[in-house]
C-alpha cells in the first residue's frame, strides 16, 4: 500500500504534499528535519491521507494535489475524493 498525504506546519500552517509507503516513518523523517524543503518548518503534522495499490497510482494522485494553488481548492479535492482525516483540513 501507498499512500498520498499532507501534513502541515504547526506554527506556519503550511502544508507539504508527499507520496510514501510508511506513512509514519515518513512524517518522523519530515520532523527530525532530514528533508531539505519541510527542514524550515518543522514541527509538522499529519493532516489527511489516502492508499493506493501502486506508487504509481499515488505519484499521479499526488501530482494531481500539487497542481492545486490555492488551499481552498486542494482542502475541497480531498474532501471529494475520501481522504481519511479530511476533517481536520483547512
Amino acid at each position: 500500500m501507498f499512500f498520498v498525504y499532507i501534513i502541515e506546519a504547526t506554527e506556519s500552517k503550511r502544508y507539504y504534499i508527499g507520496q510514501t509507503k510508511d506513512l509514519e516513518e515518513r512524517l518522523r523523517e519530515h520532523n527530525q528535519g532530514r528533508n531539505l524543503s519541510t527542514k524550515p518548518y518543522i514541527p509538522w503534522r499529519l493532516k489527511c491521507w489516502k492508499g493506493f495499490k501502486t506508487r504509481s497510482e499515488a505519484m499521479k494522485v499526488e501530482k494531481k494535489l500539487k497542481g492545486i494553488k490555492k488551499r481552498v481548492g486542494l482542502e475541497k479535492y480531498v474532501r471529494v475524493n475520501d481522504f481519511s482525516g479530511c476533517g481536520a483540513v483547512g
